[in-house]
Formats: structure tokens, C-alpha cells, sequence
């Protein structure tokens, strides 16, 4: 029997990590042009100081849920904790642009662990009558690291050395540590699925390939036919998963869970608004910083409004999907969300700040309702036994669009520069990308549109406060993504 004490303390020892690895990501965003000219490289480059971490985590957030069952919760958390805090220190000490992916991939391996296992310890050990509550406690991270990620990065970056951003991480994970050990019970699933290591040998190494392909698009670090061959093997074992799922009873990634048209739409039309609406982090501190010569803090102190916005937003989203419903908000909101991201295209050295700071601010809005319209609408037709695979493919296409989303921007910045001339990154390489991206997100209001006009009734008929809290409280934790 767990105490009353235990079960309060589980979920704050939780969000405090996932608030730990959600910072980490608004942090390194802001932070990206400086550490590009300490260590001499293209801040373009250092896209893959984001992207490798993403792919970390889509390749290993699907094997999560059975190493948790396989090896107990308390103790895949605790290591995964150990994992993120060891990459943090390697990353810190990274003297090149390999040493600094290798070890954003080690961090990744250790969030990959570290996040769903830290929800699913909480799903496993709080009493459902109790449930809201705790799950309010880990929407907490999601909403104040995109506010505190920017300032945080921005003074680090500007008035200290920029490896502390990584080295923050540390006495965070040796108390988390230490309180996993104290109050996180061993809770684990012993009726669980065998592993299905087909699928894994199919997916992880497909996605790693293809994706790691479709980054280096663009560089000279590796030659065309090299990038040409990640592609068409990466491409090559995805296609081979999809019959594998479809035959197997218990896959890594359900493709069947696609015939539920509301799931359809939230994965696939999610897919497209987040990589739009994703690569915004990657841009805007590349503009701000190196097109407009702002110092970091002075970046993070416009880009933080966005964070405030959705913020703000998640007090006011349930009212908006009751009152409009869901296709509606979808559909309407993915436009208006693609406009905000577009226009930083129209900014100059002399905007006024008060201005960005507005749009940013509203932009925000937006997107943090989107966000929580796309998390909930997910799951409104799901039935109960198949919500933890349904987790996993969410969880999987949220961190593959981030990757996606930086991956494109950083392929427009190239072919601007090219075709635009300089040798370093300038105003006028912007314009075309931020429309490129907006555009991308808003054609998943296609998706939405066809959506049925009552789906996701069945998130908005359950009584009083009950009914606001399954649309607040729903996947909201996904990092940078509100």
C-alpha cells in the first residue's frame, strides 16, 4: 500500500524530470548561434545537434513501455535519469560538432527512457479518483520550460559560458536520483507482450537511416551517393515494417490503429502542423541573432512570449473545443497558426520589438491550442486495452515531425544561401523559409476538414470540471510542442 505522502511525491519527482529534459531543448534552441561560433561551424550545421536528439528518441520511446515491464519502472527511470545527465555532461564538454551529436544522442537515449516510463509510473500508482490532479502536475513542465527555456538559454548564452546550459542539468538528475530511490515504488506489468524485436530491428534502423539521411541533405559532410544510400535503405526497412505490423498481433508501432479516422487525423494532420510549425525554435533565434545581431538574452526575451501564450491558453482551450468542436478549432485554427508562423518573414532589423513580441505572444496562442486539440483528439476513439500503443505511435510521430520540421528549415537556409549568395546567414535567406514552413502546416486543415462534425464528442459530454480537465490534461507534455 502506497502512503498518502508517497502517492503526492510521485508525480512532482516526475514532472521535475521531464521538466529537466523539456528545458534542455528551449534552452539549447536560443543557445544555438552562440555555440556555433565558439566551436567555428555553420549554425545551419548544428541542426544536428536537435535532430539527433529527436531521432534518439523516436527510435527508442517504442521499447520503453516493454523495458519498464521487463526491468521495473523505479530502475528503468533511474538509469534512464543517469543516461540524460551523463549525455548533459558530455555534451558540455564537446569540443566539435561529433562529440556534440554523439552525446545529444546519448541524452536522447536516456529521455527516450526517462519521459513515457515517468508517466507511466504515475499511471501505474496513483488511484484514478486521484488521477487528475497528478496528471495536472506533469502538464506543468510542458508549459513553463518554452517559457523559462529562451531567458534561461539567452543569459547563459550571453553573460556565461554556453556549456552550462547541459551542466544545469546535473544536480537536477543526482536529486532526482536520489528521491526515485526514496519514494518511487517498483511497479511493473508482469502480463506484458513479448517483445516484438522484428519490428524493432525493422523500425529503428529504418527511421535512424532514412532520417539521418534526410538531415544530412544539404552538407558536405558525407557525398551524395552516401546520403542517396541512407535514404533508400532507411526507406526500404520502413516499407518492410508495414506488413510486418499488419500481420503481428502485438507490433512496436500499430499501424492498424490508423483505420480510427479521429486517430488518423490527429497522427497524420499533427504530423504536418508540427513539422510547420516545429522548425519555428530552429529559425527564430537564427534570425533574430545572427540576421539581426541580437545577443542571445535579447532573443530569449522576445521568443519567451510564445511560451507565456500557451500558457495562458490552456485555461481557455476546453471552453473553445466545447463551444466550436473539434473539427472546427482543427481545422480553422491550423490556418491561423500557419499565419503567425509566417510572419517573422516580414520582420526587418527595425521592427519594433513591442511588435514581435506581440505576434510571438499570439502566435503562441494559437499553436498551444492546436497542440491540445491534436493530443486529445488522438485518443477520443481509442478503446482503453490498445491507449498504451496508441501512446507510442504519438509519441513517435511527435518526435519524428521535430526532427522532419528542423531537417526542412535547415535544407531552405542552405539552398537561400546558395542561390542568394554570402557566406554567413543574412535577413533576406529567411523570407521563403518561414513561408515554406507555414505553408506545410496549413495543409493539415485538409486533414481536419474532413473530419465528421461531432468527432471528438465524446471528450466534450463528460460533466463539470471533469470535462475540462480530460482536454487540459491530456499528452500535453511533449517538450516544446504547446
Amino acid at each position: 500500500m502506497i502512503s498518502a505522502l508517497t502517492r503526492n511525491a510521485i508525480p512532482l519527482i516526475v514532472a521535475t524530470a521531464l521538466f529537466m529534459a523539456n528545458l534542455d531543448a528551449t534552452v539549447l534552441a536560443t543557445s544555438l548561434p552562440e555555440i556555433a561560433k565558439d566551436l567555428g561551424l555553420n549554425p545551419i550545421h548544428l541542426k544536428l545537434a536537435l535532430t539527433s536528439y529527436l531521432l534518439a528518441l523516436a527510435v527508442f520511446i517504442p521499447a520503453s513501455g516493454w523495458v519498464a515491464d521487463r526491468y521495473g519502472a523505479k530502475t528503468v527511470f533511474r538509469a534512464a535519469m543517469a543516461v540524460f545527465a551523463l549525455g548533459s555532461i558530455a555534451c558540455g564538454f564537446a569540443e566539435g560538432l561529433g562529440s556534440l551529436v554523439a552525446a545529444r544522442v546519448l541524452q536522447g537515449i536516456g529521455g527516450a527512457m526517462m519521459m513515457p516510463v515517468g508517466r507511466l509510473i504515475v499511471l501505474r500508482t496513483i488511484p484514478r479518483e486521484e488521477m487528475i490532479g497528478a496528471m495536472a502536475w506533469l502538464t506543468i513542465p510542458a508549459l513553463l520550460g518554452p517559457v523559462m527555456g529562451p531567458l534561461l538559454g539567452g543569459f547563459i548564452s550571453t553573460y556565461l559560458d554556453w556549456r552550462w546550459i547541459f551542466w544545469i542539468n546535473i544536480p537536477v538528475a543526482v536529486l532526482g536520483m536520489v528521491l526515485i530511490t526514496k519514494f518511487i515504488p517498483d511497479v511493473r506489468d508482469g502480463d506484458a507482450d513479448d517483445f516484438d524485436l522484428k519490428g524493432f530491428l525493422l523500425l529503428g534502423p529504418g527511421l535512424s537511416l532514412f532520417l539521418t539521411g534526410a538531415t544530412l541533405l544539404g552538407l558536405d559532410f558525407v557525398s551524395g551517393e552516401t546520403v542517396a544510400a541512407l535514404l533508400a535503405i532507411g526507406a526500404l526497412l520502413l516499407a518492410l515494417y508495414v506488413p510486418h505490423a499488419l500481420r503481428s498481433q502485438a507490433p512496436l508501432i500499430d499501424l492498424k490503429l490508423l483505420a480510427v479516422p479521429t486517430f488518423f487525423a490527429g497522427v497524420l494532420g499533427g504530423f504536418l502542423f508540427r513539422i510547420g510549425i516545429g522548425a519555428s525554435p530552429f529559425l527564430l533565434p537564427l534570425l533574430l541573432q545572427n540576421g539581426f545581431g541580437m545577443t542571445p538574452f535579447q532573443s530569449g526575451l522576445l521568443t519567451f512570449a510564445t511560451g507565456f501564450g500557451a500558457m495562458f491558453m490552456k485555461t481557455q482551450a476546453a471552453n473553445i473545443l466545447r463551444t466550436y468542436g473539434y473539427r472546427n478549432v482543427l481545422t480553422a485554427n491550423a490556418l491561423l497558426a500557419a499565419a503567425f508562423s509566417a510572419l517573422p518573414a516580414l520582420f526587418t532589423d527595425v521592427t519594433p520589438w513591442l511588435l514581435m513580441t506581440a505576434i510571438f505572444f499570439a502566435g503562441g496562442l494559437s499553436r498551444s491550442l492546436q497542440f491540445t486539440s491534436i493530443n486529445t483528439i488522438c485518443y477520443a476513439d481509442i478503446p482503453p486495452e490498445q491507449l498504451s500503443r496508441a501512446t507510442s505511435f504519438v509519441a513517435v510521430g511527435q518526435e519524428l515531425s521535430g526532427a522532419v520540421g528542423v531537417s526542412v528549415a535547415a535544407l531552405g537556409l542552405e539552398l537561400m544561401q546558395r542561390s542568394l549568395g554570402g557566406g554567413s546567414l543574412a535577413p533576406n535567406h529567411f523570407p521563403a523559409v518561414f513561408i515554406l514552413i507555414s505553408v506545410i502546416a496549413a495543409f493539415s486543415a485538409v486533414i481536419y476538414a474532413r473530419l465528421p462534425k461531432d468527432a471528438g464528442s465524446s471528450l466534450l459530454v463528460t460533466p463539470g470540471a471533469r470535462r475540462k480537465e480530460v482536454i487540459k490534461g491530456t499528452a500535453d507534455a511533449e517538450g516544446g510542442h504547446l
